[in-house]
């Protein structure tokens, strides 16, 4: 990736060449003249704008003067006040627009965006009185992210890879209404998520033949913008997006490449009407970043920028957490969204275009929370549907995105908190689920863990609801998003919060009030994490108490699960309890003598031990269970579950998980 380039193949001309990238006194003079035309209608009407009116009122003073941009303000974390040891987690907390703001604008450019979000064409405020641009890219973007080559190979040799499925690309029927393939290829076909793969696995010259030939098949079904699959919002906008990025493997033929600019002309205009009207807050996300992007590389797109710039900062005010977290508390939505800002960056390069500050920002704000999530080897934890991501994937992200931190160490929203000991990593869910509005992949797993030792999973969770109708079959995507899918204590087989179609969550954990501190010994130092939740306590009148206790060597993890009277008037009777502990890839288990405990023989040649502390009156067993892996492949592996029947007025369950040797 470079700051600057040459002459552009696609374009046939110099970036320079672009009047909304460089700006001279005949692009000042129309905007002045189109600013004129316009301020009799438009200068009443307030300017959907990302500032607070105080901010809006102090870049109005700072204008006033010799015109001077200003960078808007890092995202400030709010100070809330909270209990000195005991931190209680609202449902969702998300930045509001001021902590990210719009880009500082010139008066003119203010207005230039007001005209356009108005209506008014890009074209007949940049030129009134001029001809229409010829279509054309203006400049070649670098792809900073690459694909996945054994994805890309497998389209050369003539068929789609998605998550282990392979489809033919000559029995792909593109148009609407014919038989549709699962959910994971027919989005990663019409996002074009697949180009990035081709990009990947060859130079141009052996891999344009099949970029082309698929593309041309797309294009036939799909002359004009529609309805269906290939016309939501977040599939157009990557799509878009895609196109742009890669626009020398779809523009190198003269026949298509018509088709293809007028294709985008189209696209982007029905998206800057469709955006607004996104089903969720991460397809209107991708859609103002898809428009930023667009305006960027198109001709006369500058009004088009100014308005998606705009549009993107407050979308991402609302969809991303204080700490960094977004609202679906989905690591993958979380990596979509790091791969969507960094190829952002990437096209404000090739245009050489400063991009706005809140870009660097966010990019920044939303990498320690993805790595709070990773185990020791590098992987993802199985959390809200995602499958353990690979290590490679996810270093290869974060290193494009150039940004250098360290794990979040204080989740709010997020709600993932990561200790480490030595080569040991735990991870434990420590908030509500995310409201319903958010929620894609919404998994109950409040109070869940993961525990990994040296690279080796130890406890994991079922993971793999987000890639339901691949390898993972559709029909158990409910059940992989329900507590018992994770590492925690589920009564009566209840969810503890309830889990509805569509990736949607219901009535449930309300509140979940969290400890953290670091204690000391007699045999060492360790972390003590103590978290509960409601999602009980209208059902059965019980709250879920955990608490972890990590030692500082990495080698003991002790626990207790406590369920407590919601209430001082207390129910009778009792109710049936699970205890779950998914068992990482390739362990054995096998039980003890006395039924109160198990080995564990870990593929690396280690061996742990878990044990019930006191006098447990239940039953230990080892039971079947399925983890997902990082390729989206469901893998059979075991559990431990410790079951029995607890009174309504409470109860204590100990247990120990120790490094033998």
């Amino acid at each position: 990736m470079t700051d600057s380039i040459g002459p552009d193949p696609v374009a046939g001309g110099a970036v320079g060449d672009d009047a909304d990238d460089a700006p001279d006194r005949t692009v000042l003079d129309r905007e002045e003249r189109a600013a004129r035309q316009l301020i009799m209608t438009l200068g009443s009407k307030p300017e959907p704008t990302a500032l607070s009116e105080d901010e809006a009122a102090r870049e109005g003073t700072a204008h006033e003067g010799p015109a001077r941009e200003q960078a808007a303000p890092l995202p400030t974390p709010r100070v809330e006040k909270t209990a000195p040891e005991v931190e209680v987690l609202a449902p969702s907390r998300a930045l509001v627009p001021q902590e990210i703001g719009a880009p500082r604008v010139s008066p003119v450019e203010r207005l230039v965006r007001m005209a356009y979000t108005a209506g008014v064409r890009g074209r007949v405020i940049t030129s009134p009185l001029g001809k229409p641009a010829k279509r054309r890219v203006l400049a070649t973007v670098t792809p900073p992210l690459a694909g996945e080559r054994a994805a890309g190979m497998a389209l050369r040799a003539g068929h789609f890879l998605v998550q282990g499925i392979k489809l033919p690309i000559s029995q792909l029927d593109f148009a609407p209404g014919s038989a549709r393939p699962a959910p994971p290829i027919e989005r990663h076909v019409h996002s074009y998520a697949w180009l990035r793969d081709l990009a990947g696995s060859g130079a141009r010259p052996q891999v344009e033949a099949t970029a082309l030939r698929i593309h041309r098949l797309w294009l036939d079904a799909h002359p004009l913008p529609g309805k269906g699959p290939a016309w939501e919002v977040e599939a157009s906008a990557k799509r878009m997006l895609a196109w742009l990025v890669h626009a020398p493997l779809i523009l190198s033929n003269k026949a298509v490449r018509g088709r293809t600019l007028a294709a985008l002309d189209k696209a982007a205009r029905w998206l800057d009407g469709a955006v607004s009207k996104a089903p969720d807050k991460q397809a209107e996300v991708f859609g103002w970043g898809a428009l930023v992007a667009a305006g960027l590389l198109l001709p006369e797109g500058k009004p088009r920028r100014l308005f998606a710039e705009a549009g993107l900062s407050r979308a991402l005010g609302d969809f991303v957490g204080e700490d960094g977290g977004i609202q679906s508390r989905s690591p993958l939505g979380q990596m979509e969204l790091l791969e969507l800002l960094t190829e952002l960056v990437a096209c404000y390069r090739a245009t050489n275009t400063e991009p706005p500050t809140f870009i660097g920002a966010v990019s920044e704000l939303i990498v320690p929370p993805l790595l709070a999530v990773m185990h020791g080897e590098g992987g993802m934890g199985n959390w809200q549907g995602a499958g353990a991501v690979t290590a490679d994937r996810v270093a290869t992200l974060i290193k494009a995105s150039g940004v250098r931190t360290r794990p979040l160490k204080e989740p709010r929203g997020w709600g993932y908190h990561r200790a480490s000991a030595g080569k040991t990593v735990l991870q434990f869910d420590a908030a509500p689920p995310p409201l319903a509005r958010y929620a894609r992949s919404g998994c109950a797993s409040t109070l869940a863990f993961e525990l990994s030792a040296h690279g080796q999973r130890i406890i994991v969770n079922c993971g793999g609801a987000a890639w339901a109708g691949g390898q993972v079959p559709a029909r158990i995507e409910q059940g992989l998003r329900a507590t018992a899918a994770h590492s925690t204590l589920v009564l009566e087989d209840v969810n503890s919060t309830a889990i509805l179609i569509k990736g949607k969550l219901g009535a449930g954990v309300g509140e979940v009030e969290v400890d953290r501190r670091t204690v000391g010994g007699k045999r060492g130092g360790a972390t003590r994490l103590e978290a509960s939740h409601d999602g009980y306590a209208g059902r059965f009148g019980l709250n879920h108490r955990r608490v972890l206790v990590l030692r500082e060597d990495g080698t003991e993890l002790a626990g207790e699960d406590v369920l407590l009277p919601a209430s001082k008037r207390g129910k009778r009777g009792k109710v049936g309890y699970a205890i779950r502990f998914h068992l990482g890839p390739g362990i054995a288990a096998r039980l003890s003598e006395d039924r109160k405990g198990a080995g564990l023989a870990l593929p690396d040649g280690t061996h742990w031990q878990f044990r019930v502390a006191g006098e447990y009156t239940g039953t230990l067993s080892v039971e079947d269970s399925l983890f997902v892996d990082g390729e989206g492949r469901p893998q059979p592996i075991q559990q431990l579950v410790l079951q029995g029947m607890a009174p309504r007025s409470g109860g204590s369950f100990a247990w120990l998980f120790k490094k033998m040797g």
